[in-house]
């Protein structure tokens, strides 16, 4: 198994919660790392039929027979189970008793915040980061490829094509997870909602625009990108909140959680045609993006990042408050150095007068300090 690196930390939260929470996207590895790190924890699927249909039948001689060191995976399908949890767990007054795991978001957090908060630590695992995949020295030959590839463990695991992956990953999505939360009696144009978001990586997100395309109302769109938010499918990034004294755009950005789902989505058949393909920028914006914020569930820290757009269009790909900090960086595809990649920041150094923090991610191989500022390649990374 490729080492996750929110191991340690699930260690951690057992020896202070009596419950630990591992939350994520379907087939992000959450099964296989508990099964893996935690072999002291019975591992029980709620997804299993005898398993579900005994904590259905007696809740109270289910958890007493499974009495702590137990994983409950897809644990939301059964939401009664929480309240007995709650006094269980309450009862027993005991540290690393249960984990619990599933995949939607929304009803696995709306139990937990009725019944069980104060109670759970709550982490999120997404698919493999870029440095879990360098620790283990699984060769990416090119930063098109990883695009093109995505980070999804089944792919590493069983040496699948993202073609032979991607397509299915999205059909069961549909029928199984969002079938469950929401009624949608033509599926065909959920596929083609997630789709037009596909086309609109690194854009501010439109409402109007993906309901009248999509042939839908837009308190309907509205509630598809709530779904979509919820199963760690895109990710809105917010903008700036501080004025400086300009008028600013106060609409998300929409990305990916995963950038080979997304490439996927976008009909890209192969590492090649990224190349020359006109979202390539956007792709790898959204890479840099979501890099960091695997850095930082794996801490089991919330990512404070933004955006910041004026209304001329002025803007900055990348705000991280850190430390009582802010730290700006521009995000460019290119792989050569062009003293253009620091216009935007230059501005924003005027504006602010913040003349620290400043650096450009490039998708060159090289960090390189120049008189304009500090170069990061997109290799050297949240690593």
């Amino acid at each position: 198994m490729i080492g996750r690196h929110i191991s340690e930390k699930l260690k951690y939260y057992l020896t202070k919660y009596p419950l630990v929470t591992l939350t994520g996207p379907r087939q992000s590895g959450k099964s296989t790392l508990l099964r893996e790190v935690f072999t002291g924890y019975k591992y029980l699927s709620f997804e299993d039929p005898d398993v579900l249909m005994m904590a259905k039948e007696d809740p109270r001689l289910f958890l007493n027979q499974h009495n702590g060191n137990c994983i409950f995976d897809e644990v939301q399908r059964f939401p009664e189970m929480f309240s007995w949890l709650q006094s269980h767990v309450d009862k027993v007054n005991k540290e690393g008793l249960y984990i619990l795991s599933g995949s939607h978001n929304f009803l696995l957090m709306e139990k937990i915040s009725q019944t069980l908060a104060g109670r759970t630590a709550i982490l999120k695992l997404l698919p493999f980061s870029k440095v879990e995949l360098y620790n283990e020295e699984i060769g990416i030959s090119s930063l098109d490829e990883l695009l093109f590839t995505g980070f999804y463990p089944r792919i590493y695991d069983k040496r699948l094509k993202p073609d032979e992956f991607y397509p299915f990953y999205i059909q069961t999505y549909v029928e199984r997870d969002v079938r469950q939360l929401v009624n949608i009696s033509d599926v065909s144009k959920f596929i083609k909602f997630i789709k037009l978001c596909a086309g609109r990586i690194g854009h501010l997100l439109n409402l109007s625009s993906l309901s009248n395309e999509c042939g839908i109302s837009q308190p309907t769109a509205n509630a598809w990108l709530s779904i979509l938010e919820s199963s760690y499918i895109i990710y809105l990034l917010k903008p700036y909140h501080k004025n400086y004294n300009k008028r600013l755009v106060k609409t998300p950005k929409l990305y990916f959680f995963d950038i080979g789902l997304a490439c996927s989505l976008l009909g890209i058949n192969s590492s090649e045609q990224l190349y020359s393909h006109f979202l390539r920028g956007s792709l790898f914006e959204n890479l840099i993006i979501v890099e960091y914020i695997k850095s930082c569930f794996n801490q089991a820290k919330e990512p404070n990042i933004y955006f910041w757009r004026d209304n001329t269009g002025n803007e900055v790909d990348l705000l991280i408050e850190k430390d009582s900090q802010l730290f700006a960086y521009e995000i460019k595809s290119g792989s050569t150095y062009n003293p253009e990649f620091f216009k935007n920041l230059k501005f924003w150094e005027r504006i602010t007068g913040n003349s620290q923090n400043l650096a450009v991610i490039y998708g060159g191989e090289k960090n390189m300090e120049t008189k304009n500022g500090s170069l990061i390649s997109w290799n050297s990374w949240c690593i």
